[in-house]
């Protein structure tokens, strides 16, 4: 019997007890459930070893346990930091500007867009941005040109497109 087969039995055979047991304990379904999940991906990761235990359900009991505690810890701390530190400061808006820069970058080209955020919005140089994207420098040198070129036009686009403050007064 190959691995996989043995590991369907297993799966087939146990999933829904492993599942009803860790959901009496929890009392969480969708968390018994996630947590299960993890414990049968990380049996089938190991089956060569797990599959040769004399109780390989206990062990993906025992690791879906295990995944459940700890996240119900990493929930307890997060509350703890909540109550020392108190909740985060609200988020701003974004600007105008921002919105209107993110929507014409959604409108060029990825290979353009991300030579750009690269560039001049993470910082890269040209040599660095081509080393990350795995292109010459004369191509990451064009993709810049054309792309400030097509944001150009499209933010000048939107400032067009809105009418001036002063004139819609008068």
């Amino acid at each position: 019997m190959s691995d996989s087969t043995g590991f369907d039995a297993f799966y087939a055979a146990s999933s829904r007890r492993v599942l009803h047991a860790l959901y009496a304990m929890t009392g969480d379904l969708s968390e018994a459930q996630d947590c299960v999940q993890e414990a049968y991906a990380r049996a089938w990761q190991r089956w060569g070893r797990v599959g040769h235990y004399d109780d390989p359900e206990a062990w993906v009991r025992t690791v879906a346990w295990r995944l459940a505690v700890n996240r119900w810890r990493r929930g307890r701390n997060a509350l703890a930091a909540l109550v020392r530190h108190g909740p985060p400061a609200p988020a701003r808006p974004p600007s105008e500007d921002n919105v209107a820069l993110v929507a014409a970058l959604r409108q060029i080209p990825e290979a353009q867009r991300r030579a750009v955020v690269l560039h001049h919005l993470c910082g890269l140089s040209v040599e660095d941005v081509a080393r990350e994207t795995e292109s010459p420098v004369g191509t990451v040198k064009a993709r810049l040109s054309r792309g400030r070129a097509a944001l150009a036009g499209l933010l000048r686009e939107d400032d067009e497109a809105e009418p001036d403050k002063e004139t819609s007064r008068a």
